[in-house]
């Protein structure tokens, strides 16, 4: 769909996220505005806010390559998937692919003080990289640029993660969640369970066959996390979706109560 300040890949009930047939749609509009597009920007692997969309595999290499194909710059938002939340310490890393422009903030200090990076590949530094003269350099920042209470957290951060190897911790409390997750589809009330590593999305249903959605005004998700708060538990709702993202240092047993609570709490509120 063209957009009024550039274009919009063709994504939604018509095409369903990222099928072949949304590929050929971007491949298209590729072709026919390949001199007018200047960047593809994606939120590679999961798309959170959308309500936890887990993309189909090898979709992401495929983007990857159009873009490569016709010249343009590949850019991906990783603020909410980077830092092992999928997995992998970065979503792309899932299927070898190299943004050209890579979107980081949040888990880079652990979540204790608010932090972005932006990470380009050589090719685009250098494409600003002149002298002062000639006027062509990235004159851009702000107030709070490189505050270092924040970057010593983000660099503490990091060192956790080589020193305690927390990537190799991950794989077997990600196969321990979604092990869990499997009695969600016993509830009536549960249309669809997505998990990508430490991202989960349980989608709360009126009707499980149809898969129709609770109505939006009912506010069924949001009953859901304001009653789990009884049980220790702060969750979010996305619309009905209930998120669960919990911190990559949790436990099994921890897993368990977070699980637990979720289900009875879900199971209570929908009768």
């Amino acid at each position: 769909m063209d957009g009024r300040d550039g274009h919009r890949a063709p994504a939604g009930k018509k095409y369903p996220v990222y099928t072949e047939e949304c590929l050929k749609k971007i491949e298209d509009l590729f072709d026919r505005q390949q001199d007018s597009i200047a960047a593809f920007v994606i939120e590679p692997i999961v798309q959170g806010a959308a309500g936890m969309i887990v993309w189909p595999e090898g979709v992401l290499k495929k983007i990857s390559l159009l873009c490569k194909k016709h010249d343009i710059f590949l850019i991906a938002d990783e603020v909410a998937t980077a830092f092992g939340r999928t997995g992998k310490m970065f979503a792309c890393d899932h299927e070898d692919v190299t943004p050209d422009i890579l979107c980081l903030a949040k888990s880079l200090t652990g979540g204790y003080l608010p932090l972005a990076a932006t990470l380009t590949t050589k090719r685009i530094f250098d494409g600003f990289l002149f002298d002062y003269k000639e006027q062509k350099t990235f004159f851009h920042g702000h107030t709070y640029t490189g505050n270092p209470l924040a970057c010593a957290a983000a660099l503490a951060n990091l060192k956790i993660f080589e020193k305690e190897g927390t990537l190799r911790q991950l794989h077997s409390k990600i196969k321990y969640l979604a092990q869990g997750l499997k009695r969600f589809y016993n509830l009536t009330s549960v249309g669809d369970v997505r998990q990508k590593g430490f991202m989960v999305g349980i989608e709360l249903v009126k009707d499980k066959k149809t898969k129709e959605p609770f109505p939006w005004e009912e506010g069924v998700g949001v009953k859901v996390c304001q009653e789990v708060r009884n049980h220790g538990v702060i969750l979010r709702p996305l619309g009905n979706v209930i998120v669960l993202m919990p911190p990559l240092a949790i436990s099994e047993r921890e897993i368990d109560h977070l699980l637990n609570s979720t289900y009875k709490t879900i199971q209570n509120v929908i009768s």
